[in-house]
């Protein structure tokens, strides 16, 4: 089960390092001016809008907005924790990964429901949401797993190679 406790974590690593990174750059732009991001950000956004037909990012509806203010203010921050908890191996941080995995599955479900009803969504741009439901259910799944007891820090770990032990 520690294979997989670890395989789960560094998959939800590499997830929060994208939140960590895409939230503040990218999605902060559909709640906040345009000028406050380099033009190179806003046409990155712009792009993937273009190539995706994500009609969310272009129109703003309100609830869209909403869940980008949750992400910003809640799901981001949480992010950041849990890769802390993750390298640090910290004892909260399957509380904090069942509560970040709970609200991106319940945003997920809202913005994959208005996608799917609507009907004016491609499958390509359904398959660039999809994987983010994944995320909430793997969250979940590991905030529910019982904390590992082999569990070690990956912070301050040097190679024991050349060392040697004190008698």
């Amino acid at each position: 089960m520690g294979a997989l406790v670890k395989l789960v974590d560094a998959t939800l690593f590499v997830f929060f390092v994208v939140i960590a990174l895409a939230a503040p750059l990218i999605d902060a732009q559909t709640c906040l001016p345009q000028s406050l991001f380099p033009s190179v950000l806003v046409e990155l956004k712009s792009w993937y809008a273009r190539q995706y037909g994500d009609y969310l990012v272009t129109q703003k509806p309100h609830f869209f907005v909403g869940i980008v203010w949750l992400e910003l203010l809640f799901q981001w921050p949480l992010s950041i924790a849990n890769l802390y908890g993750i390298l640090a191996a910290k004892s909260w941080f399957n509380t904090t990964c069942l509560i970040y995995g709970v609200s991106v599955f319940t945003s997920m479900v809202t913005i994959l429901s208005e996608l799917v009803q609507s009907g004016k969504a491609s499958d390509k741009l359904l398959y660039v949401y999809f994987p983010f439901l994944g995320l909430g259910v793997l969250a979940i799944l590991r905030g529910l797993l019982p904390p590992s007891s082999t569990a070690s820090s990956w912070i301050g770990k040097r190679p024991t190679l050349g060392r040697k032990k004190k008698a």
